[in-house]
């Protein structure tokens, strides 16, 4: 009864979802294209094909490295990469061009569900993270196809969120094939939702797996040249509220280190123009990466294109991560750990509860609470190189430290298909 009522609820706001669809895409004209897809209407697919799902930006990088190691066991079989977002499709199309195919996910209503199966035809639906839809998983699994979580995370409070309608999602959770979680209390809470505790392993974050392709690494490589030794930051995928938080301590830091250069590279890209006025505002020179030009005698370069974030995090000499000065929940910090580089954040970081805790014990991140704390601590890696070489290498060693999850999910995956 719960999951008829769902059904229902989800039919009668999708009009609603669908005109701010609508709403939105007079700015963002993008977000119109193939809108038919969330209705279901997706290419049709041929031969054996894998649905891998990642809501977003952030789940669509953590899908590579499997992707690349499915195709390359299989070079036969058909990748069909799902995402909600079109900056989730951007990001896996700048990464795998035509290797993959790339549609929009159906809204969750049954009708969507069911076009969309009727026309891809999986084999596999793999879901990265926790995505729990519950039309999705059900009439997958009654079509026999098995439904893999893979890099299963869930906090406390969304667990005990989920707990206030178990009865619609236990029934959901006992069907999932198989759970690859990051840690032993995520399996834990899984097991409490519904999911059978022969069906959940414990294989850590597919994240610490960190790939850098050779194009990346060589357009990296690049563009560090073009800045002349200059001492470089960078705050990656930020949010309302920091952006001038940032500004601040870069501020603070231009008065040690005046050629000193801030890469900010807002979350999502309806903020690039705003975040251009308010580096404006604050008086402090300014160019786009999307000019073209070369920032070689500004204060601020902005990040305003696509799919570029792990690049810009390697021409960096030190990283912020953003969505942690506010209460956002963090972002991934393994991304600039993976580069070498001395890693700093905010205190929220509960999206990524596991992987900074991971980062703590090592020494492989800094905490810092405010602008100043920022400032202060920039100041102490610029003026030290050793101290910024040691800590950059303390946040790769816990990458290294904790590779392999990768590995254990393309072996669960292989044997259960």
């Amino acid at each position: 009864m719960l999951h008829f009522i769902y059904s229902q609820l989800i039919r009668l706001i999708l009009p609603f979802i669908l005109l701010r669809l609508w709403w939105q895409g007079r700015q963002a004209p993008e977000l119109r294209i193939n809108w038919q897809q969330r209705l279901g209407f997706a290419p049709r697919e041929h031969g054996r094909v894998v649905w891998v799902h990642a809501v977003s930006v952030g789940e669509t990088i953590a899908a590579a490295p499997m992707v690349r190691r499915l195709l390359a066991r299989d070079p036969g079989i058909t990748i069909l990469m799902t995402a909600m977002t079109d900056t989730g499709l951007t990001q896996a199309m700048k990464m795998f061009g035509d290797q993959v195919e790339y549609a929009y996910a159906p809204y969750d209503t049954p009708g969507a569900i069911r076009r969309f199966l009727n026309r891809v035809h999986p084999n596999i639906l793999v879901i990265m993270e926790t995505e729990i839809w519950p039309n999705m998983i059900r009439q997958s699994r009654s079509r026999q196809v098995p439904v893999f979580l893979i890099n299963a995370r869930l906090s406390e409070h969304s667990a005990r969120g989920y707990e206030r309608v178990k009865r619609l999602v236990a029934p959901i959770m006992g069907s999932i094939s198989w759970v690859a979680a990051q840690a032993e209390k995520d399996a834990e809470r899984l097991r409490r939702l519904g999911v059978p505790a022969s069906r959940v392993a414990v294989t850590g974050s597919v994240k610490f797996d960190v790939d850098i392709p050779a194009a990346v690494l060589e357009a990296s490589r690049q563009l560090k040249e073009s800045l002349s030794d200059r001492p470089v930051w960078i705050a990656g995928s930020t949010h309302e509220g920091e952006d001038a938080r940032l500004l601040a301590a870069h501020k603070q830091l231009l008065q040690h280190h005046p050629d000193a250069l801030l890469i900010i590279v807002p979350r999502h890209p309806e903020r690039f123009d705003a975040v251009a006025e308010l580096v404006r505002q604050q008086g402090v020179s300014l160019v786009r990466r999307s000019s073209g030009a070369a920032p070689t005698d500004v204060q601020v370069y902005l990040g305003d294109t696509m799919g570029e974030l792990m690049m810009l995090y390697g021409a960096s000499d030190v990283a912020f991560v953003g969505g942690s000065l506010i209460e956002r929940g963090g972002h991934n910090p393994l991304e600039p750990a993976g580069w070498g580089i001395p890693v700093i954040s905010g205190p929220h970081v509960f999206n990524f509860e596991t992987i900074y805790q991971s980062l703590r014990d090592d020494r492989g991140v800094t905490i810092v609470s405010n602008e100043d704390e920022l400032a202060s601590r920039l100041r102490e890696l610029f003026d030290d190189p050793d101290e910024r070489e040691t800590s950059g290498q303390q946040a790769l060693a816990v990458v290294n430290k904790n590779k392999g999850a990768l590995d254990k999910v393309i072996d669960g995956i292989m044997e259960r298909v």
